[in-house]
């Protein structure tokens, strides 16, 4: 049996988060999606940290697992954090994002009360380190807790990513600096998948992960990227082991949206409702014809700027990928209507219970069983997005990506070019945002 393990995502003390990321939505959305192992989020709140160890206890014993109290089976979790490190430097200020994870409540705990200085713990479940290098975050972190995982959060990201255009490096040895000797994996982040990063031969050392990074417990949101295991992976140590040593018989694959799903794909300005491809940015000159501001640079332009292999190339040993979109993306996209919309969260619940979950739905189910469940129109969309064929109009600038159908394969008509949206309808969150 395969573990699908999604080991970065936020509680409900995270900024930006939804309310209801605690616990037990948590539980129940990583049933619905199918995820054997989750990340807790935030172990440095110190609200949360007392709620993990008042309802969590470690399953089986020395694994470095925890399960809800009196629950058996999955989901499992794992002590799991994401810190931001600021430092200012010559060229630039570096904002860096990073996933922590520990084995124990009592590396948490340390860990907890050397932060505190650092920064204030209860202000946000992702906690802000100012004037820290990200080679002393690593440092003091192993050396306090030798297990622990540090790795960079959504590596490509414009703001907070370890290789962003607008604050990061242009190497993870210039980025970790001597402490990258700790450092064995990086997250790809939705708008990159290993095939991208396979381009740089710098990170071939590194095994890429790839988390959803969730605010939510909706399955369009928790487990859209995640990795998967053999069954034979039961502990802390067997699952990071096998992605340090990139295993092949035990680190089976990773499942990644389309890139051009992720919100910071191509080149941009949301407020302007202007994108493009890196070939056109250049043509710009990086200027927003709209305001003739700078374009928020993206990450297929980030990673065509660091490259030095051809698209297509595959490194010897890779962990392969998968590229799936969520379940609720593909019903909108047929449908012609929100994610969150009635029939959408009807049919999606539906098919969720039938097949026991939707990563079961997306890569299990055959054609003949899903004929007999739902719409043709459902399951020819539903094998596309396996044979990853679905096209993506690329997002930008914070904008998702928008899965696209012929008419011929919708199940309505298909609506109208959607107008710009105003700078107040950016600013309003609907369930789909969370």
């Amino acid at each position: 049996m395969t573990l699908f393990a999604d080991l970065h995502l936020h509680s409900k003390y995270a900024r930006a988060t939804s309310i209801n990321m605690d616990l037990e939505h948590i539980t129940r959305g990583a049933r619905d999606k199918g995820l054997g192992l989750v990340g807790t989020g935030d172990f440095t709140h110190p609200t949360w940290f007392k709620e993990l160890k008042s309802k969590l206890e470690e399953s089986p014993e020395g694994s470095g697992f925890f399960s809800l109290k009196g629950e058996r089976g999955a989901p499992k979790f794992m002590l799991q954090v994401e810190v931001a490190t600021f430092k200012s430097t010559p060229k630039k200020v570096r904002k860096v994002h990073h996933v922590i994870c520990v084995s124990s409540f009592d590396e948490a705990q340390q860990l907890n009360d050397l932060y505190s200085k650092w920064g204030n713990l209860a202000a946000d479940g992702r906690p802000m380190f100012g004037n820290r290098p990200c080679a002393e975050l690593v440092e003091k972190t192993k050396q306090l807790c030798p297990k622990a995982v540090v790795f960079p959060a959504h590596s490509w990201t414009p703001w907070f990513g370890v290789f962003g255009s607008e604050s990061g490096f242009d190497s993870l040895e210039e980025a970790y600096e001597d402490q990258v000797k700790h450092v064995f994996c990086y997250e790809t982040g939705m708008s990159a998948d290993p095939g991208m990063c396979w381009r740089l031969s710098k990170l071939d050392s590194f095994t890429p992960v790839s988390f959803s990074d969730s605010h939510s417990f909706w399955p369009w949101r928790l487990g859209r990227e995640c990795n998967a295991f053999s069954d034979e992976v039961s502990s802390f140590d067997d699952l990071w082991t096998a992605v340090k040593k990139k295993d092949s018989k035990k680190f089976l694959f990773t499942v990644e949206t389309d890139p051009a799903y992720g919100k910071y794909h191509w080149d941009g300005h949301r407020n302007c409702n202007f994108s493009c491809s890196p070939a056109e940015s250049r043509k710009l000159k990086g200027i927003c014809p709209v305001c003739k501001r700078p374009l928020t640079i993206g990450v297929e332009y980030r990673v065509e700027q660091l490259a030095d292999r051809p698209e297509g190339f595959v490194p010897k040993g890779a962990i392969p990928f998968k590229k799936l979109l969520p379940l609720h993306e593909l019903l909108a996209t047929v449908y012609c209507t929100s994610l969150s919309s009635k029939k959408v969260m009807t049919e999606g619940t539906r098919l969720m219970n039938e097949f026991s979950s939707e990563l079961n739905v997306l890569l299990e189910a055959s054609r003949e069983t899903l004929l007999k469940t739902t719409d043709e129109k459902i399951v020819d969309a539903i094998l596309l997005n396996r044979e990853a064929k679905i096209k993506v109009k690329p997002g930008f600038d914070g904008e998702y990506g928008v899965p696209q159908l012929p008419q011929e394969a919708l199940l309505c008509e298909k609506p109208a070019e959607e107008k710009p949206r105003t700078s107040q309808q950016i600013r309003q969150k609907s369930l789909g945002d969370w």
